[in-house]
């Protein structure tokens, strides 16, 4: 029988097969539609399964979520904000399948603590800087879920300094500041013509000012909330991963700026922040991780 993962992410869903390793294997993706979302996931997942029949299915999905209830209401899917029951509409879809559930970042720590940066690591933050900002926490070598599987949803994390509105209703979240749609938006209201976060990290390694601002600001405020988690969960270790993390110096040296200015007590001295080990769809992985282990 074959067994699925799916990513729920901000503006794109991805799915495919879990081989064994686990890999993920002939992995498809789709945009999140403004209308029909549903219907986008649900025949991505049957292009997905083909003729098969469906063992079991490993969801990671943008948050909030509650994974008691098996509901996620990404704030960036207005459809779905008001929350939407995802497990059960996947367990209608394959109706002898085991569903599995967890919010995108503890996917995303489940997948770096098995298989990248975090192997044999026991206390930890990943993050996924992307679209959104997220994050899984790793501690005595689990990863942890919280009360309603929210645990470690760092993106709300408030910078000072900062009084950005973000999308959950309160102000200056890190993810109103320094993810990749926060930072396009900023870049745009500042006279930069162009739309996407690859873009925007292009134009600052070229020299732009408004995007090597964009990227200095965004890699700021994310150094600042990493510091503070740091210091909250008493960890050593930090892994970012998510497409706009990929943007390179401009972002990553006033982060470590921000780290190191911040990061001052004794237990975080030593303190590392460093890139995925998964450059390719780390959540998805995770995902199919949780397919096909234990519940985390």
């Amino acid at each position: 029988m074959a067994i699925l993962a799916l990513d729920i992410g901000a503006t794109k869903f991805a799915a495919g097969v879990v081989g064994p390793g686990p890999e993920v294997l002939e992995v498809r993706r789709v945009d999140v539609p403004d209308a029909g979302v549903w219907e986008a996931c649900r025949e991505l997942l049957l292009a997905v399964a083909g003729a098969e029949p469906v063992g079991a299915v490993g969801i990671g999905a943008a948050g909030p979520v509650d994974v008691r209830a098996g509901v996620t209401g990404p704030l960036n899917i207005p459809e779905w904000k008001a929350g939407f029951p995802v497990v059960a509409a996947v367990r209608e879809l394959f109706p002898a399948a085991t569903i599995r559930f967890a919010i995108d970042g503890a996917c995303l720590a489940l997948a770096e603590h098995r298989l990248g940066a975090l192997r044999g690591v026991p206390d930890a933050l990943a993050m996924t800087v992307s679209s959104g900002i997220g994050g899984g926490i790793v501690a005595g070598g689990k990863v942890l879920l919280g009360r309603t599987g929210n645990a470690g949803h760092v993106g709300h994390i408030v910078v000072p300094g900062w009084d950005t509105p973000c999308g959950c209703g309160g102000r200056g979240c890190v993810e109103a500041i320094a993810s990749g749609m926060s930072s396009v938006r900023w870049a745009r209201e500042q006279g930069w013509s162009g739309g996407t976060g690859a873009r925007l990290a292009a134009d600052a390694h070229a020299g732009d000012e408004i995007a090597v601002a964009a990227l200095h600001r965004a890699g700021t405020a994310l150094g600042t909330a990493i510091a503070s988690a740091a210091a909250l969960l008493d960890v050593d270790r930090v892994v970012i991963g998510g497409g706009f993390a990929q943007s390179g110096a401009p972002l990553w040296d006033p982060l470590r700026a921000a780290v190191d200015a911040h990061a001052g007590l004794n237990f975080l001295h030593g303190l590392r922040v460093e890139p995925s080990a998964i450059t390719e769809g780390a959540t998805l992985v995770g995902a199919g991780v949780l397919a096909t282990d234990e519940p985390v």
